[in-house]
């Protein structure tokens, strides 16, 4: 057997039955692309449910963010994607059989956010970005309230994510990645069941207030994992 078709068995072996096969290949192809070309670590993923709704909420550098955080594990994931994209016959085929939600461009719109519910309804997970742009110096930059929305509108546990590296290796201002060491980093599930209940009988101010403190909270514990395991 050749060394390339060890290290494919090697780092497909625990994928899930669920993942259809478009999926499949997909996730394969993106998680030894990062392992050879970036030299990919990843830590505690283990601590993300293998089944069962999850709003996995990361912090956003590079475009080259969500497959990195979706490859890491060994269940489906639902990502986000412009709605523009899916105007492409092929285009638009190809991502939803990677389970791609349509969004507008800045993912906020009532049609988007009923996609996200609904996925999270029919026990599937979903990749979040709580400060709703790339970064455009490598640092976290202030958490958005959308997410907040969202985390109220489901039952769905929350687990930070931290990825590393990915500014250095494919930046905004980079045409073209390059072979820079990136990492990803799984937190402890958040559970927000309390403000969820506060929220069912709260005024308006105070539920715009629920809204941004599930963010920064959210931001915080991102701002708190490091690239190592715990």
């Amino acid at each position: 057997m050749a060394n390339w078709q060890r290290f494919v068995i090697r780092h497909s072996s625990f994928v899930i039955s669920a993942m259809t096969f478009s999926y499949r290949l997909a996730w394969i192809g993106f998680r030894s692309f990062y392992a050879l070309y970036f030299r990919r670590q990843i830590f505690n993923a283990e601590r993300v449910p293998n089944t069962g709704p999850v709003i996995l909420a990361a912090n956003h550098a590079s475009y080259i963010d969500p497959p990195l955080v979706g490859s890491g594990l060994s269940r489906d994931i639902n990502y986000l994607a412009r709605e523009s994209l899916f105007r492409f016959p092929i285009v638009g085929a190809i991502l939803r059989s990677w389970n791609a939600v349509p969004v507008d461009r800045d993912g906020g719109g009532a049609r988007g956010l009923k996609k996200i519910i609904e996925r999270l309804h029919a026990g599937g997970g979903i990749v979040l970005f709580p400060e709703g742009t790339r970064t455009k110096d490598g640092n976290l930059q202030p958490a958005r309230s959308g997410v907040g929305l969202i985390v109220l509108k489901s039952d769905a546990p929350v687990v930070p994510v931290r990825v590393f590296g990915t500014f250095a290796a494919y930046g905004r201002a980079q045409k073209f990645p390059r072979p820079y060491r990136v990492a990803v980093k799984y937190g402890v599930p958040m559970d927000f069941s309390k403000l969820r209940a506060e929220a069912k009988s709260c005024d308006k101010a105070r539920l715009r207030g629920i809204y941004q403190q599930i963010t920064d909270e959210i931001m915080a514990a991102i701002a708190k994992l490091e690239a190592k395991a715990d």
